[in-house]
Order: structure tokens, then sequence, then C-alpha cells
């Protein structure tokens, strides 16, 4: 598995329809092969802050099979204009083992 991982600052008093056009965007995301799942969580400290963590089976399916499909500009129409600024996105492999 690969983890998608990006902070998201939202233009502070847009959260509200930032959520909600998320909830509708995410079928977008959702039909991509090799998508798991999404994962958005509001910060505390900054309430205009989210996390985003999307599970993916390859990095090929996020930025091939994604990013290069035909939702992925209409993802964009959707939610870029509430980031300031846009995010850096980054990935990840599977977690450490870290018990003995």
């Amino acid at each position: 598995m690969v983890f998608e991982v990006g902070i998201l600052n939202v233009v502070p008093g847009q959260e509200t329809a930032f959520e909600e056009t998320l909830k509708a965007a995410r079928p977008l995301i959702a039909a991509t092969p090799g998508f798991v799942s999404i994962n958005v969580q509001r910060c505390i400290e900054t309430p205009n802050r989210y996390l985003l963590l999307v599970t993916w089976k390859t990095i090929e399916d996020h930025v091939v099979g994604f990013r290069q499909s035909d939702r992925f500009p209409e993802w964009r129409k959707l939610l870029h204009h509430f980031y300031d600024p846009p995010p850096v996105i980054e990935h990840y492999v599977e977690p450490l083992e870290l018990t003995d």
C-alpha cells in the first residue's frame, strides 16, 4: 500500500463549503482502480487546516490512474480553489514495524 498525505489549508470561512464539496467529489477519486480509502481530518488548533490521507494499492494508481484520468480536472475544479496555499502532496510506504 501507498499513502498519499497532504496538509490542506482552506481559506478561512470556507470550511463548511469545503467539507460539503469534498463529500460530493469523493466518488471522483473512489472510482479510480487501486483506490482503497480516503480520510480527511480537521485540525483542532487550526480549524481551517485538514490532514488528507488517501490509501492506494500503488503510487501509479494515484499519479497515473487518477491524476491522468478525466476525473482529475473535475476534482481540481471542485476543490482546488479552497486551498491557500496549494497543498504539498507526498507519498509514503507502509508503516514501520515498531513492536518486538
